[in-house]
């Protein structure tokens, strides 16, 4: 019998394929477990993980596990959900596009008064700082060499958009 076959996957259903690896979650603890271990550099929305959670069950990816209160439900990762995973890792490298609406709104902030602009940066790199020395605290204490890798980026992309930030002349 031939081995079995990966379903392909988004970049969005990996995501919550990877953390599910840790064990079974429900969608809010997906939501929150996203946050803290990549939040910096990939968003995923709960609207997103609820949305995607039927669909990878649907498709042999997850299981469902407990019920818990407030009709929360756990899903598992299945042997099929580990194959696509596995594939969506190993399926290619390349450039990543940028996908930043703070960017976004700096592009366009000439739109927005003086007072909003000067609100945005401000709250912006109040947003970043902050960022900036969590992501260097996860740096710090990360043994493993990918995942240091990657916590180091996440400081220089908190320094970078801080830089941005700090480019923009004062009204």
């Amino acid at each position: 019998m031939p081995p079995a076959r990966a379903t392909p996957v988004n970049a969005t259903a990996a995501a919550l394929l990877g953390l599910l690896h840790d064990g079974p979650m429900t969608g809010g603890q997906l939501v929150a477990a996203a946050g803290r271990r990549f939040g910096s550099f990939f968003s995923v929305t709960r609207s997103q993980v609820y949305r995607e959670l039927p669909v990878l069950a649907d498709a042999g990816l997850l299981k469902l596990g407990k019920q818990g209160p407030r009709a929360s439900q756990q899903y598992a990762i299945t042997a099929a959900g580990r194959r696509s995973f596995k594939a969506w890792l190993a399926g290619g490298g390349g450039a990543d596009p940028l996908r930043s609406p703070l960017v976004l709104r700096l592009l366009y902030a000439g739109s927005l008064t003086e007072k909003q602009r000067g609100e945005l940066v401000r709250s912006s790199r109040e947003a970043y700082a902050a960022g900036l020395e969590e992501a260097r605290a996860t740096a710090r204490g990360e043994p493993d060499p990918y995942r240091k890798a990657v916590a180091d980026f996440a400081v220089g992309h908190a320094r970078s958009m801080l830089k941005l930030l700090d480019a923009i002349p004062t009204e």
